[in-house]
């Protein structure tokens, strides 16, 4: 038999066992280890996700890891219901006193599951992605959302935005919702470093996946703009793996010394030190741990002015914010930034930095986690 709510909530201060399930092993790693490390002085933590990297770094810490199988992005009912009856079987057979989820679909059908069950649980919302702009698939998570967090003990936003879609669509009460910083940042991992040699150019630097909703149709017209009218003044460096409909196109730019291919890379913290600006004109974000990591290293940020940017960027304080899907401001902002005095754009990044400290440390995002789930 599962114990009922009462008696799990009773062992707030005991040793206890948390599952957290989510969609893939790579990010839960980069960006949530800390609080596992704070999980596990309080208990046993057992993780399951599909593991596509760092499962010897989880269970060296002490994590015990169960790979499931999870179609991030499909839409297979037949192979959605399978998961089902994994999450099903994984609660029945582990007995957790709580679990958390991340991503939509453990949210969702995990999140279901714990309340039917009488698990206590907390939600992670991490971003709203494309689930809440076309209908009918709108109105069918707003209330697959609805159903899994009817028993959330908390439910964990990254931005003011997203909370409220999910109060005005009346997901889940204000009373339960605690927004977080994004993830935070590790200030003892991505520590402030000296601001490079502006001698040879300005170097503009881009990190994440190379896809249309990052913004990339925008960016590659204001590289191959700003390049035309600057030169060797300035530089781009693009760090991510492309999708395969950007493959010629960068190809190309590259080809024309518009700018330089760095591919994929387990640690982005060499490329922002010798970066003087990051750029993201994303069209949608929960946070944007990009942006978050440049600051603490004390870059520049130019960003689209949307939810999970613009919580980074005090305008014309530590960098320029930019009309979404709007090239021509991306373009603006750029030329504002080179316009500057060498020692404006590195008082800039140092601003980005004492930003990153007073909000957005790593610390306070873990600690404000553990509060909402009782377990301070």
């Amino acid at each position: 038999m599962l114990r009922s709510v009462s008696a799990r909530c009773s062992l707030a201060h005991a040793y206890m066992k948390f599952l957290l399930i989510t969609n893939h092993s790579y990010m839960f790693w980069q960006f949530r280890r800390e609080l596992v490390s704070a999980l596990l002085e309080r208990g046993e933590v057992v993780l399951s996700m599909p593991f596509v990297g760092h499962e010897d770094d989880l269970k060296a810490m002490g994590c015990r890891c169960i790979n499931t199988t999870v179609d991030r992005r499909g839409v297979n009912p037949a192979a959605d219901s399978e998961l089902i009856k994994t999450y099903r079987k994984l609660l029945e057979k582990e007995k957790p006193d709580m679990v958390l989820t991340y991503s939509i679909k453990p949210n969702i059908y995990a999140g279901r599951l714990c309340s039917k069950m009488n698990i206590p649980y907390g939600v992670n919302v991490q971003g709203l992605g494309t689930a809440f702009q076309k209908e009918p698939i709108a109105s069918i998570v707003t209330l697959l959302y609805r159903r899994s967090m009817r028993k959330a003990k908390a439910v964990f936003f990254e931005n003011e935005s997203n909370a409220n879609e999910f109060v005005r669509r009346r997901i889940v009460t204000r009373d339960r919702m605690t927004v977080l910083k994004g993830a935070g940042v590790n200030l003892d991992v991505y520590t402030q470093q000296p601001y490079p040699s502006e001698k040879e150019s300005i170097r503009f630097l881009y990190v994440g996946r190379i896809m249309r909703e990052k913004g990339m149709d925008e960016l590659l017209y204001a590289a191959e703009t700003i390049k035309k009218k600057y030169g060797n003044k300035v530089q781009f460096d693009f760090v991510g793996f492309f999708e395969d409909d950007y493959k010629p196109r960068m190809e190309q730019l590259q080809s024309e010394g518009i700018l330089t291919l760095h591919g994929f890379t387990k640690d982005p913290r060499p490329y922002y030190a010798q970066s003087h600006c990051v750029v993201l004109p994303s069209y949608h974000e929960g946070m944007s741990n990009v942006l978050l990591e440049a600051a603490a290293t004390g870059r520049a940020l130019i960003a689209s002015d949307i939810p999970g940017c613009r919580e980074a960027v005090d305008e014309g304080i530590n960098g320029f914010l930019c009309k979404k899907m709007d090239r021509e401001s991306l373009v603006s902002c750029m030329e504002r930034f080179i316009a500057l005095p060498a020692d404006e754009r590195e008082r800039m990044g140092a601003a980005g930095r004492a930003k990153m400290e007073r909000e957005f440390d790593k610390k306070s995002v873990v600690a404000s986690t553990l509060a909402a789930l009782g377990l301070l």
